[in-house]
């Protein structure tokens, strides 16, 4: 664990205030590994033993507390439980973890309280139990409304599951999101219309809509599905999510994510923003601000090591100077609306002059808006991101 007299000295950088700060809390367990999936989650099919249950909130427990004098006094903005499936936990155990949060970190009043959950039985029966918990908002992964997708996907649900956790969803929480991959193997336009269809006679105040993208040291890499839709597709595939989500009343204010007026999730907007964010569990990761320098930790990764580890910190480094321009856009150009220019000075604590390059070459393409005021991707530049982010490398 970084040493805090260390991270408080002089260095290159000036910050001038300190970013809004998030809690990511990884509960990394599931009853079955998707083949698309490279998160750092890990198969136990029995269920979560309660003695397993009680080690690792313990473990979560250390973890916060020897994090806490480098964001001491910081109000925290967010809380999102990620995993893994974290609604392999059970309410009460849940209700352990944010109590144990709150004994331990100021949380702002209307603090944003996420929990991932699985569409299963066993999870349905228990979304009550976490809204009573301390769980204000619900992020379901359905994936797919299509049994033979969702077997093809390795999910573990199946689509009546999916469409009764909705409706159960719907009447615990105020706010929930609906998570829907597209692009899926031999998936066709009409597929998707009656995806959507199905997703949004929910009424999702949220919505959450990924492209299945095959990644490395997934077992989609070595065995890749045939029928996968080509770029054309994917790209009509997009136009037509674009058009019937604005039907609907969702707005698209990120990549992936579409939202009603309200219900924009605080916590990845944080992300988005080049906020700050404090990761405890295993593999967790932190993006942490000091006045002169930006730091980045990783936990262990293996839930085993992560529990015996009394340093769950695995490595942690300063990000330099140079890298800083092209991280804060990797993040910002995502956001539709981009962030005031102003927030490049605030988060990076780096003059104009670090993208300066990059912008003027930005705004020739077409790819940023002209608004000197704002680091904004056009339509155009929505749909190049890639090209836009490598500007600022």
């Amino acid at each position: 664990m970084a040493d805090l007299l260390h991270l408080m000295r002089p260095g290159t950088l000036q910050l001038p205030a300190l970013p809004p700060l998030a809690l990511y809390v990884h509960l990394p367990w599931c009853l079955r590994k998707c083949p698309y999936c490279d998160f750092n989650s890990h198969e136990m099919k029995s269920g979560l033993a309660p003695d397993t249950a009680a080690a690792y909130l313990a473990a979560l427990r250390a973890d916060l507390e020897a994090a806490l004098p480098l964001v001491w006094g910081r109000p925290v903005v967010s809380v999102f439980i990620g995993g893994g499936t974290p609604s392999l936990f059970n309410p009460e155990q849940i209700a352990e973890l944010i109590s144990d949060i709150r004994a331990r970190l100021p949380l702002e009043a209307g603090c944003e309280i996420t929990l991932e959950a699985n569409p299963g039985t066993f999870e349905l029966e228990r979304f009550k139990g976490f809204r009573q918990a301390g769980v204000t908002r619900l992020s379901v992964g359905v994936q797919s409304f299509d049994d033979a997708q969702l077997k093809q996907l390795g999910r573990v649900h199946s689509a009546s599951q999916a469409r009764e956790a909705l409706a159960e969803a719907a009447t615990a929480f105020d706010t929930f999101n609906l998570d829907l991959m597209y692009a899926l193997p031999g998936q066709t336009l009409d597929g998707l219309s009656k995806e959507l269809d199905t997703a949004l006679s929910f009424k999702p105040p949220h919505l959450s809509i990924y492209h299945l993208t095959i990644e490395p040291n997934t077992v989609f890499a070595t065995r890749t599905p045939a029928g996968l839709p080509d770029a054309d597709l994917a790209s009509d595939m997009l136009d037509l999510i674009g058009a019937r989500t604005g039907t609907a009343g969702l707005a698209r204010y990120e990549v992936s994510a579409f939202a009603r007026d309200g219900h924009r999730c605080t916590h990845n907007l944080n992300y988005w923003q080049f906020g700050d964010y404090l990761g405890i569990g295993a593999g967790a990761h932190s993006k942490l601000s000091f006045p002169n320098r930006v730091l980045r930790q990783v936990r262990w990764r293996e839930p085993a090591a992560f529990m015996a580890q009394p340093n769950k910190v695995s490595n942690e480094h300063e990000v330099a100077r140079k890298d800083l321009p092209f991280e804060f856009m990797l993040n910002a150009l995502r956001l539709k609306e981009g962030v005031a220019l102003t927030q490049f000075l605030e988060r990076t604590g780096l003059p104009l002059s670090a993208i300066s390059a990059g912008l003027e070459a930005a705004r020739s393409r077409g790819l940023l808006t002209a608004d000197p005021a704002r680091i904004q991707p056009t339509e155009r530049g929505f749909d190049f991101l890639s090209d836009l982010q490598q500007l600022f490398l």
